[in-house]
């Protein structure tokens, strides 16, 4: 049986500290129907020369400005053609079989639209840590609407080892199918540029949930991430950063909330935002243009509502489970059974955690 094919695409910008590592370990995974391409976004730190090096290796694309993460891997995947195509962020060290062992929980149902796998927590000089600490297991959303990383800066004991199925995955790692990818697409975009960047993922796995389409986590295919954008680290982080988060929180849930999640939420959601305003005003004031630029992008959020919504599959019920305190996911013994299955002629894995 032949391989799936699949693209690995990355956007750096400034990331002369990471993307060398990044592409050897991609360029030494033997899997064989695979093709890489990297956008760079006007990058000032070397990055170029770096890439220059790997041209022969990869295909390699340079833009003239920055035009931000989400439009960068649209213009990465609109260069691709295979069936899979993998999001990685240059920051991202991929371990021996991560690419088969998506590939194989993917391929294993054809609902399945996204998968991701065990992503670790490494230092920025890329040093492999001797206390292995996650970074993400996939996505997880609360009622106030916020989302998060499975798992985030917790030791790793083994208690994400099970095949599930969870609302998302964070786009350093993640592997999504070509057809989704074309369902779930508005106006030509998969991710949505007017993101620019941060909770762009997020925006992808809430439309591919209400489209019907599933994301599943393989505990065996295992990466390491550096982390940067965490809650707690927020006033460390760069003011248009921020901007852009406070801007694309309200975003995201213009696009996509629906109106049985927001009557069931409404105190929490509206408290936060109440939190989110506050701080604006007060500690964050670098964030008060993101209303500006909302106020300004608003009839077009709406267009982009109503398409949704007119083509949305998920039922209310189904869609609401995925909203609460603790992250919440559901086993997929299915997906287990069927990756060892197929491993044991391919010789994809040795073992299936249970």
């Amino acid at each position: 049986m032949n391989s799936p094919s699949v693209a690995v695409t990355i956007v750096t910008y400034n990331s002369a500290r990471f993307i060398r590592r990044c592409l050897e370990a991609v360029l030494a995974h033997p899997y064989p129907n695979k093709e890489i391409v990297v956008v760079d976004n006007a990058s000032s730190d070397g990055t170029r020369d770096i890439l220059a090096a790997f041209e022969k290796q990869c295909r390699v694309f340079y833009n003239d400005q920055n035009v931000g993460f989400a439009a960068g891997q649209n213009q990465a995947i609109g260069e691709t053609k295979s069936a899979w195509v993998l999001t990685l962020n240059p920051d991202v060290l991929l371990l021996p079989g991560f690419l088969a062992q998506l590939l194989a929980a993917g391929e294993a149902d054809s609902r399945i639209g996204t998968a991701c796998g065990k992503l670790l927590a490494i230092s920025p000089d890329f040093e492999l840590p001797t206390r292995q600490v996650l970074d993400s297991t996939g996505m997880f959303f609360t009622p106030g609407l916020r989302h998060f990383d499975r798992g985030s800066q917790c030791s790793d004991d083994g208690q994400y080892d099970r095949f599930e199925y969870v609302f998302g995955a964070t786009a350093a790692a993640a592997l999504y199918r070509r057809s989704m990818i074309e369902d779930i697409s508005i106006d030509g975009e998969f991710f949505d540029s007017d993101f620019f960047v941060y909770r762009e993922d997020a925006d992808v796995a809430w439309r591919a949930q209400l489209l019907g389409w599933k994301c599943v986590y393989t505990p065996l295919a295992r990466a390491y991430h550096v982390r940067r954008a965490l809650p707690e680290r927020r006033r460390s982080l760069p003011p248009e950063i921020n901007m852009h988060s406070v801007k694309n929180r309200f975003m995201l849930r213009v696009k996509n909330v629906t109106f049985s999640l927001y009557l069931r939420n409404w105190f929490g959601i509206t408290a936060r935002d109440l939190a989110v305003l506050g701080g604006c005003l007060t500690v964050e004031r670098g964030s008060l243009p993101a209303f500006a630029l909302l106020a300004r992008k608003w009839k077009k959020l709406l267009a982009k509502r109503r398409e949704i919504m007119r083509r949305r599959r998920s039922d209310e019920q189904s869609l609401n489970l995925w909203f609460a305190s603790d992250p919440v996911s559901f086993p997929a013994e299915d997906i287990a059974q069927r990756v060892l299955a197929a491993s044991q002629t391919s010789g994809i894995t040795d073992a299936i955690s249970s």
